[in-house]
């Protein structure tokens, strides 16, 4: 696979029928092993182990609905009071970060109404805190410690 711009973790790797699978500690299971999935479970691991997110407020292909179809989030966190406070969509690592990928993960959040949407491709990260009151974007330096935001 891949070598990102992320830490890396301990994985468990399985193959079956030719084809590789990752554990994911969040659903449970193995699932296919992508390019993306490469990244997605890069990137969860590294909001726990160094960004201070509970693992079990990271949830991984969440159904939502939108404009009466069925739509999957890449990743959602929750707040506490199990709010969505994250929003997360991934890439490939050879898939540049265009206009379209923002578009899709603010088409999602038109339901969700997360503090903050977070898009990686493994090599680069783009995060952005909404504020919804003043109708603006604030486009942050790095990914927000989830201990500094406990409050929401």
């Amino acid at each position: 696979m891949f070598i990102l711009n992320l830490p890396g973790f301990e994985y468990k790797l399985r193959k079956k029928e030719g084809k590789k699978f990752i554990f994911d500690d969040f659903r449970r299971k193995f699932v296919q092993l992508s390019p993306e999935e490469w990244v997605r479970q890069h990137f969860c691991h590294y909001l726990i182990a160094h960004k201070n997110y509970p693992a079990g407020r990271i949830a991984n292909e969440c159904s939502i609905r939108l404009e009466g179809l069925s739509k999957r989030c890449d990743t959602i966190v929750y707040n506490a009071q199990m709010e969505v406070f994250m929003l997360v969509e991934y890439k490939a690592p050879d898939v540049i970060l265009h206009q379209e990928v923002f578009n899709q993960i603010v088409r999602y959040n038109w339901v969700l109404k997360a503090k903050y949407l977070t898009v990686s491709n493994g090599m680069n990260h783009y995060c952005c805190r909404m504020d919804y009151e003043n109708n603006k974007v604030e486009f942050l330096e790095e990914i927000p410690d989830y201990s500094e935001d406990r409050k929401t």
